[in-house]
């Protein structure tokens, strides 16, 4: 006969197998325990305490001294470093006064360049300004345009000083101080060089002016030193990329003639 178990029918042994009984907690040791407990965060919050109460003159001071550094930087920035910046750019002034002129007036040129490099009748030239503001934004512009004012007074070796001294971000300014130096080594006939700078002015800001301006410049470059190939490049990126800018409105005449010279 065949054998089986009932719906619900659970082992006896089983039962008992799995039962587990679980040790007796008194009252007494539970209030041990947790007097122990706290006893022992009292004794953290006592040493941490007793701590701070030891070292309360160190971190103190060293609160202070962060509370005195921020203080010194607001009154550098506000006392010392704004009116700084703002007497540099006043002083400035008749500098890119002269600048300004010099590039109007071809009879006084040279006379006005000089002016403005080294200043006169008690007015600062930028050559002051670098000197007297260092590390000012005017000092920096200044080095930008004595940079231009050496180039235009051919003194090549002069401009590219300067003009290298000159650090921006600045989407046209940037990439003009670096082309300004590809055309004071491209003077200087140090084409390789040259052409290193026209290639650092097109990639450091991609924008419908610069950039085209210096692709010209290397395609041009490129072309008088014989490199075909690499002129049709930059002549070919104009073309494509910069249709609206104003060396694109010829730039179908030097592709052929390069490549009729090829």
């Amino acid at each position: 006969m065949a054998t089986y178990n009932k719906r619900g029918y659970k082992s006896k042994a089983k039962k008992e197998k799995d039962f587990v009984e679980e040790p007796e907690v008194h009252a007494e040791e539970l209030d041990s325990t947790t007097a122990e407990v706290f006893n022992t965060l009292d004794e953290g919050a006592n040493k941490t305490e007793e701590w701070v109460e030891k070292n309360q003159k160190y971190v103190l001071g060293v609160i202070g001294v962060i509370v005195l550094a921020g203080l010194v930087f607001f009154g550098y920035t506000k006392f010392i470093e704004a009116p700084k910046e703002a007497k540099a750019s006043n002083d400035m002034f008749y500098a890119q006064e002269y600048f300004g002129m010099a590039m109007t007036e071809e009879t006084a040129k040279d006379s006005l360049l000089n002016l403005a490099l080294k200043g006169g009748e008690g007015n600062y030239g930028f050559l002051d300004i670098i000197e007297n503001y260092n590390g000012t934004k005017a000092a920096n512009i200044a080095n930008y345009s004595a940079g231009m004012a050496y180039l235009e007074l051919k003194n090549y070796e002069k401009a590219i000083q300067y003009l290298d001294e000159f650090k921006s971000d600045n989407v046209i300014l940037a990439p003009l101080a670096k082309g300004n130096i590809g055309d004071a080594f491209s003077q200087l006939n140090d084409y390789s060089n040259a052409l290193d700078y026209y290639e650092k002015a097109i990639n450091d800001n991609d924008n419908g002016f610069t950039t085209p301006l210096y692709l010209f410049k290397a395609g041009m470059l490129a072309k008088e030193q014989g490199d075909a190939t690499k002129a049709l490049s930059y002549f070919k990126r104009i073309k494509e990329d910069y249709p609206e800018s104003q060396q694109a409105t010829s730039i179908d005449a030097y592709i052929a003639l390069v490549e009729s010279a090829k």
